[in-house]
């Protein structure tokens, strides 16, 4: 026993965790008192119950202070300051009331990213350890536009948009976190952020000074270029610290081009007599395309509703993944020991790709799906088949230059692209290699067509 938790064997009453053989339980009638539902109980110990990785949950205890430290930080990049985060995590084991981590997002795009998945599983860590996540919808702050590692202002949505977007998140960071009551609270800042009046706003950015804003690395880099700033978008970091007074957030999570902005808000609760929140950034998971952040507005991403297998499910968007980018990957959307994936990477890469794939496949879906789809990325690669996903176009009888139509079909960016993969052999027409970049196509039946792994059906 620990605390209200005994450990059983299973039996069948719904009960709060279980790994193995063993399920961890508690009376949630009366948690003063404490029934057994078998005849088995046995004491818990670290050594007999952490036996599953995938425990859907982890009491309190069972982690010291030290190890729940260590165990950040995989994925956490800076923790300002970790001995505020001691004295919290200690002073929640003491009183038993959990922390309120707090992580905001803005639904400027329908989907959430693995990029989102990075601190999001941070979260789930602590929702683990026994304390509760608040995601906060920036229905409202969404429409200032979070100006965070950009060159230029972000453009402004529709509230439509914006709301129709803010919808799907909730069921979509379900994939990642604990979403019973216990665990998650979803606010919207719009709650309070549209109840304020001008004098409010006015009062809220006579908090900062101008020479403060501008010391921002994006809105540095933008004036010292000559690139506008517009008055708006220096609103923004305010709205955000705002947020963490309303919510009264002990921690928030963020990607590094969010410290500035978290560090607004630990300053707005210092300032409101608050204890100020602890924040914690991580690394910023870089795209598909290898070089810039994985962005919504880049189209350079993995979403979580992606589905497993095919071209453009997550197991074909990791296979096209550009080597540089896989340790980072591994170290921060999945849980595979350093070691084990660096020696992957270096002597079988190709070998490393499936692993992350299917590591990533089995968090968001399930390990079935994972195998399902390690089975058909093979059955097309090796095999000669087409991907179950493969798109329909109709282009009509034609003639068709062969350029074109590869621009049409999605496989490549531009005519002179297209040119140049036909000249490498690097097209096939129903498994007919073609490297006449001039001749013509005249389509009387589907045909399919495939450059490198991307495939499509063309129809008359």
């Amino acid at each position: 026993m620990i605390g209200d938790w005994y450990v059983t064997k299973k039996s069948p009453p719904v009960t709060y965790l279980e790994t193995g053989d063993w399920r961890l339980v508690r009376d949630e009638e009366n948690p003063s008192r404490h029934v057994p539902i078998t005849n088995h109980q046995v004491p818990i110990t670290t050594s007999n119950f952490l036996k599953n990785p995938r425990a859907s949950t982890i009491p309190h205890p069972m982690l010291s202070i030290d190890e729940q430290i260590r165990a950040l930080g995989r994925r956490c990049e800076r923790i300002l300051n970790e001995d505020d985060l001691r004295r919290k995590l200690k002073r929640s084991g003491e009183t038993d009331k959990p922390l309120r981590i707090k992580l905001g997002m803005d639904p400027t795009a329908p989907d959430v990213t693995l990029g989102h998945g990075v601190p999001l599983r941070v979260i789930r860590q602590f929702q683990e350890w026994g304390h509760k996540a608040v995601l906060i919808i920036g229905d409202y702050t969404a429409r200032v536009g979070d100006p965070s590692g950009r060159d230029s202002t972000r453009p402004v949505l529709q509230g439509e948009q914006i709301d129709a977007n803010a919808k799907t998140y909730v069921a979509q960071v379900g994939k990642i976190l604990l979403t019973d009551p216990q665990h998650l609270e979803v606010r919207y800042n719009g709650e309070w952020l549209a109840k304020m009046n001008l004098v409010d706003i006015i009062r809220l950015a006579g908090r900062k000074t101008v020479a403060q804003m501008l010391d921002r690395d994006s809105f540095k880099d933008r004036y010292t270029a000559g690139i506008d700033i517009r008055l708006h978008e220096l609103l923004y970091p305010l709205l955000q610290g705002w947020d963490s007074v309303m919510i009264d957030a002990d921690v928030e999570m963020g990607g590094n081009d969010q410290l500035f902005n978290n560090l607004v808000g630990r300053e707005f609760q210092k300032d409101e007599g608050g204890d100020g929140q602890v924040v914690i950034v991580t690394p910023l998971l870089v795209g598909t395309d290898g070089s810039a952040k994985m962005s919504k507005s880049k189209g350079n991403y993995i979403a979580v509703t992606d589905p497993p297998g095919g071209q453009s499910g997550i197991f074909g968007k990791i296979m096209r993944l550009p080597d540089s980018v896989m340790e980072s990957y591994f170290q921060l959307v999945t849980d595979v020991p350093a070691e084990e994936y660096r020696a992957l990477i270096s002597n079988h890469p190709r070998d490393a790709k499936v692993r992350l794939a299917k590591e990533v496949i089995a968090w968001l879906h399930t390990p079935a799906a994972a195998d399902a789809a390690e089975a058909e990325w093979a059955r097309v690669s090796h095999g000669g088949g087409i991907p179950d996903d493969t798109k329909e176009i109709a282009v009509g009888p034609g003639p068709h230059k062969l350029a074109p139509l590869l621009v049409q079909a999605g496989l490549a960016a531009s005519n002179s692209e297209a040119v140049r993969k036909l000249r490498e052999g690097a097209v096939y027409l129903d498994d007919a290699r073609v490297t006449d970049f001039q001749k013509e196509l005249v389509i009387e039946k589907t045909v399919v067509v495939k450059l490198g792994r991307k495939f499509a059906k063309l129809t008359p």
